[in-house]
């Protein structure tokens, strides 16, 4: 295994890799997912596998059960897995002493690197100083731009949440909406509650958070329909995920409410829910691209030294708006499960 790993404050003269990284995330999509469907579809991929030792790299989330915006997460992973000669480990747990648990595993395993989620940074803080204090490089994805860098991680690939809070608050006071609930999925996770912050910051009606158990679906619907059932005022329902949107929908049913439905994230199914005109827009933070562009980046500096984003800066995937005006186009690829 490489030990050449240095934290942050011992590193000198980063590389930049986005201009490799993006040149081979075009030449590398396919469709493929997790487990053995993954491993079939990844060997689909158009770009030839290289010929750099095999080296094994763990990707631990925080995925919950029945959360598809994962699905696409660990797609994009896998297909640079399959052309980087990379095994990839997937695991995951939404506890976040469980996710702590399988970092470790990953270190005993000494596996060559480890993309990792942030959702609850102080529950990961100490096993990623163990990582790196084993020499086993770090990177971060989708949760955590605030606190990746002082955690000594290579390098993290998302999209700023509060910003895309914010744009998202923005979109609301175009559309007319004047009270809004924010369902918050998963109590205690940073990126989620910065969502919600963000649009509270920025849009110019009311707001207010609703948690509920998003590993609970049904539960999730009667959630929702008692509040819409509770507050007649309450016009729009702002989700943080696909599954919660398109549950959303059927709850605004339920209730007789008049409320709009808009979320982050997609997948197929909110796709067509926008054609269909059930939801209204979607934020989209790119999940494949992340999967994709974190285990990529192993890759990269193991053979080549490079850190993407130099080190210093996240690499943003998003946000992007989906909405009626541009949903054809994006549709054909959620159609495949890549975004």
């Amino acid at each position: 295994m490489d030990r050449t790993f240095q934290p942050r404050s011992r590193r000198v003269a980063p590389f930049f890799a986005m201009a490799a990284a993006s040149a081979m995330f075009i030449a590398g999509c396919s469709s493929s997912s997790g487990g053995k469907e993954a491993e079939e579809g990844g060997a689909n991929a158009s770009a030839g596998k290289a010929n750099t030792p095999q080296m094994t790299v763990a990707l631990v989330t925080h995925a919950g059960q029945g959360d598809t915006f994962w699905d696409i997460v660990r797609k994009g992973a896998q297909t640079a897995a399959d052309k980087d000669n990379v095994k990839l480990v997937y695991s995951n747990d939404p506890n976040a002493a469980n996710q702590a648990n399988l970092v470790q595993n990953a270190i005993d395993q000494k596996v060559d690197g480890i993309a990792v989620t942030l959702a609850k940074p102080d529950a990961m803080k100490d096993v990623i100083a163990k990582a790196e204090k084993a020499g086993i490089p770090v990177v971060g994805l989708n949760s955590g731009m605030d606190v990746w860098k002082e955690q000594g991680l290579l390098s993290f690939f998302g999209q700023d949440e509060t910003v895309s809070g914010e744009a998202f608050g923005k979109k609301l006071n175009e559309t007319g909406a004047k009270h809004a609930v924010c369902v918050i999925h998963e109590q205690g996770n940073v990126s989620l509650e910065a969502r919600c912050a963000g649009v509270k910051k920025t849009f110019k009606g009311k707001t207010e958070n609703l948690y509920v158990n998003g590993t609970d679906m049904p539960s999730v619907k009667s959630t929702i329909t008692a509040k819409l059932k509770q507050d007649s005022s309450i016009d729009e329902v702002v989700t943080l995920g696909a599954p919660i949107a398109l549950t959303s929908v059927q709850s605004v049913d339920d209730a007789s409410s008049k409320a709009k439905v808009a979320t982050f994230d997609l997948n197929k199914e909110l796709t067509d829910a926008i054609k269909a005109g059930d939801i209204e827009f979607a934020v989209d933070q790119q999940p494949y691209l992340q999967g994709y562009l974190a285990i990529d980046s192993l890759w990269l500096y193991k053979n080549n030294g490079n850190y993407s984003g130099g080190g210093e800066a996240p690499v943003l995937t998003g946000p992007a708006f989906v909405d009626k005006d541009n949903v054809d186009t994006i549709a054909k690829f959620a159609a495949k499960g890549t975004r």
